[in-house]
């Protein structure tokens, strides 16, 4: 019976260390994120005129995902004039920390010199615009402008020292493949396709396919093959707007501002003249099949 109660005791004091050495792993993991993992921004040193600011944003992008394009100053200065001043700017996105400096306009001259300032409070508000994420980040008057006044890092510096990765927004370059059907200029309408369905060149290529050489004239060419419906025909991204799809099959073929689209009930009996689209696309984006 005591044997009984003495692993019964152990067995309480096991399980009660086991809940207590929990309690406090969870409070130092709390603490821990309220230290170190918390977003962090910091006003940097601008080094254009006064109507720049600088900062620097840290936080875990993985946890909180967000594209960053917004900055927010807010002035509440319940006791000098104005009593509310907001100043907002929106950069290019950022998905991971940061530092940048943006023109915030003349309104943050009037921000800080607000009667009263060091009476006042002032709230930086970093957000996404796109995905509806905030952090603010509040403080007296007299805190926001030392830490501009004093700041020493500039934006070049603050990304140097926290290794932080710039990315690179330009699209890379496009690989176009040579194609042999740019025909010379043609007199009085400049350099043309030389394709079947282009009229300038319906003459030569009748009764024929396409040609296999550069330039209007000259060079083999394969006759042509019987015309085949089509079950689908789509574009895939890469388009170059180079309007040679729509030259060709019009009914087929839509080129907008940044991209083609396939029209509405488009005709697809016609596979020949949309294969020859495909051929004809210079970054060969323009795919189909057989029906």
């Amino acid at each position: 019976m005591s044997t009984s109660l003495i692993a019964m005791g152990v067995a309480i004091f096991l399980v009660i260390n086991l809940v207590v050495g929990l309690a406090i792993l969870s409070l130092l993991f709390g603490t821990f994120e309220t230290l170190f993992g918390k977003p962090k921004l910091s006003i940097l040193r601008s080094t254009k005129s006064g109507n720049f600011f600088a900062f620097g944003f840290k936080w875990n992008s993985a946890k909180e995902p967000a594209a960053i394009n917004t900055i927010r100053i807010r002035l509440f200065n319940p006791f000098g004039n104005p009593t509310q001043v907001q100043v907002t700017k929106q950069f290019e996105p950022k998905k991971n920390s940061f530092a940048v400096e943006v023109d915030m306009g003349p309104g943050l001259i009037d921000l800080l010199g607000a009667k009263n300032f060091d009476l006042a409070t002032i709230q930086v508000e970093v957000a996404s615009s796109k995905d509806g994420l905030s952090w603010h980040f509040d403080m007296k008057g007299p805190k926001f402008k030392r830490l501009v006044s004093e700041a020493h890092l500039t934006v070049d510096q603050f990304i140097s020292d926290h290794k932080i990765e710039t990315l690179k927004t330009s699209k890379p370059p496009i690989d176009i493949p040579i194609r042999s059907f740019i025909a010379d200029t043609v007199p009085g309408k400049g350099a043309q396709l030389a394709i079947p369905t282009n009229p300038s060149f319906a003459a030569h290529f009748a009764g024929s396919a396409a040609p296999t050489t550069t330039g209007g004239s000259g060079g083999a060419q394969a006759p042509a093959g019987e015309n085949f419906a089509v079950a689908k025909v789509w574009i895939e991204p890469g388009c170059i707007v180079c309007n040679a799809c729509e030259d060709i099959y019009k009914d087929v073929f839509e080129v907008l501002s940044d991209t083609c689209i396939i029209r509405p009930n488009a005709p697809l009996n016609d596979g020949l003249r949309i294969q020859e689209a495909a051929e004809a696309c210079p970054v060969e984006v323009i795919k189909f099949t057989k029906a």
